[in-house]
């Protein structure tokens, strides 16, 4: 009878996996914004759609964390994946209201690279949530993270010679300025989906 009363774990996964594909929605959005400027609006109102669904999904989770006496992972690891993959979306609003603020009207190869990366970096991470449901594949779980540590990476090194190409090769302080933000907050995308990465290696580590 008293388990009855006892809370379930209120589907954290599926909670998990509707936010990751939030984040992956996101990133092809931007990745098309930053390739057509001149769609340039649409696709930014679909990344804030998408960053609204996914803050729409964060409170649901914390306000589960308050509500579910048992959970499927410590309330802690539960907390910081949820709000880190939230803080994925809202840099990818950064980017796309940055370029509209700023009126970037053209855009560089190395945004796009790391647009592409971002959306790659961004589809491992749902993979790897996807998964954490199932520690039985916990092996393969890390190893995503391995591949989103290595994307990480490579988005630094592109980073790095486009700034160096940057303040080379444009002469124009406003251009500079714009591309160097954007060029930042793309980069930024990376590092917050390596965070999730650590994050979720943690979790692996603790339950497998």
């Amino acid at each position: 009878m008293f388990g009855r009363f006892m809370p379930t774990d209120g589907k954290f996964f599926e909670i998990f996996n509707a936010h990751a594909k939030c984040m992956v929605d996101a990133s092809h959005e931007l990745e098309r914004l930053i390739d057509n400027l001149d769609e340039a609006e649409v696709h930014k109102q679909n990344v804030q759609a998408n960053e609204k669904c996914a803050d729409k999904l964060t409170h649901e989770t914390i306000d589960l964390l308050h509500k579910i006496f048992i959970t499927p992972l410590d309330r802690d690891e539960i907390h910081k994946l949820t709000t880190t993959m939230d803080d994925i979306l809202d840099l990818m609003e950064d980017v796309v209201t940055a370029i509209s603020l700023y009126d970037v009207r053209a855009v560089t190869s190395e945004a796009s690279q790391l647009a592409h990366i971002c959306t790659a970096t961004c589809q491992r991470v749902q993979q790897a949530v996807e998964l954490l449901a199932d520690m039985k594949r916990a092996s393969e779980i890390l190893k995503i993270c391995e591949e989103i540590d290595r994307l990480e990476s490579d988005a630094d090194r592109v980073l790095r010679a486009a700034m160096s190409k940057l303040f080379r090769e444009e002469d124009d302080v406003k251009t500079l300025i714009k591309l160097k933000a954007v060029y930042e907050l793309l980069e930024t995308i990376t590092d917050k989906c390596e965070d999730v990465a650590n994050i979720i290696e943690g979790i692996v580590l603790e339950n497998a």
